[in-house]
């Protein structure tokens, strides 16, 4: 019965993040907010509030830090495999798509911040300002710095007219109840991967990165491949680093609300391979976009360069798989 009310959850979870994902879509329509910012950040935003409301039940309902940070890590592995398997299912399409260099921004700092957390975890002491770790600060800092760059991207996939009759005020209250719904799944999901991991005798922090990170990454799988069935594959990046970028701040949060110790103990040894295959992932999708931008600069006949984007994203879902196994 526990796992039909997982299923039933992630299911909740899905329909609330699609619905608002498309209100956000409304939104970049009919405001003069700048698109990137509505795509890059707010939607990134919308399609990690699982993450965020299932840390922050994590560690207030469940005083568990180990779920959180599967739960965080575990997305980011996760949404860098869907991106994996999205580019090796359409190297042709991705191979001519244009994406922008902002995104390799973006993985930069998301390297950073792996580093910071590998550190805070490896020397396993802690260092506050008014009870703040300091490294939560440096990500943090991080966070808007990589927000602030993808809001003045320039880049445009072109205007569209909304079709929806809704005025701005109307999509603002859906997406407001819309919220409040996704909030609640986010939560009770939480309660529900705890007692699974208990009747499975899983680790916390296994089932984090398992049962909480692949349902809270659900949102990205959905809209991303709807973005590659359109192929816009420059939105489909901004959205998946977007979200990996907003979930490693959600560490800030947690830290200001888990005032029991420091969130930042000695890991286990699931926590250091979600910390090390994660880097790998993000370092493997970094050295993707460069190789694109390489080829975009030295030729326009890019036939025949679609094995370099296979090989990598293949690196990616092999590297999940690999600490999957290792885990268990």
């Amino acid at each position: 019965m526990i796992f039909v009310i997982y299923i039933l959850l992630a299911l909740g979870v899905i329909v609330f993040s699609v619905k608002l994902s498309f209100y956000v879509d409304e939104l970049d329509k009919k405001t003069n907010v700048s698109g990137a910012f509505l795509g890059g950040v707010m939607l990134a935003a919308v399609t990690s509030l699982p993450e965020l409301f299932t840390s922050i039940a994590s560690t207030i309902f469940l005083d568990d830090v180990n779920l959180v940070y599967g739960n965080i890590l575990g997305s980011n592995i996760f949404n860098l495999t869907i991106y994996g398997c999205l580019v090796l299912a359409s190297t042709k399409a991705f191979n001519k798509a244009k994406v922008t260099s902002s995104h390799r921004n973006t993985l930069k700092l998301l390297l950073i911040m792996y580093g910071i957390i590998f550190t805070a975890n490896l020397i396993d002491r802690d260092f506050t300002f008014f009870g703040v770790s300091f490294f939560s600060i440096a990500i943090l800092v991080l966070y808007l710095k990589g927000a602030k760059k993808m809001s003045i991207d320039e880049s445009s996939e072109g205007e569209e007219k909304s079709s929806s009759k809704l005025t701005v005020k109307q999509i603002l209250i859906r997406f407001t109840f819309l919220s409040v719904g996704l909030i609640i799944c986010s939560i009770c999901i939480t309660m529900v991967t705890d007692e699974i991991a208990r009747q499975l005798n899983l680790g916390v922090t296994l089932a984090g990165a398992l049962l909480l990170g692949i349902a809270t990454s659900l949102p990205e799988l959905t809209s991303s491949i709807a973005l590659v069935k359109k192929g816009n594959f420059n939105a489909m990046t901004g959205n998946i680093l977007g979200s990996n970028l907003f979930n490693c701040g959600i560490l800030f949060l947690v830290d200001i609300m888990y005032i029991k110790g420091s969130l930042y103990q000695s890991s286990t040894q699931q926590g250091f391979l979600l910390i090390i295959f994660g880097f790998i992932c993000t370092i493997v999708t970094y050295g993707m976009l460069k190789i694109k931008y390489e080829l975009g600069k030295t030729t326009e006949n890019t036939k025949g360069s679609s094995i370099p984007y296979a090989l990598a994203s293949l690196t990616i879902v092999l590297s999940y798989i690999t600490y999957v196994i290792m885990s268990i």
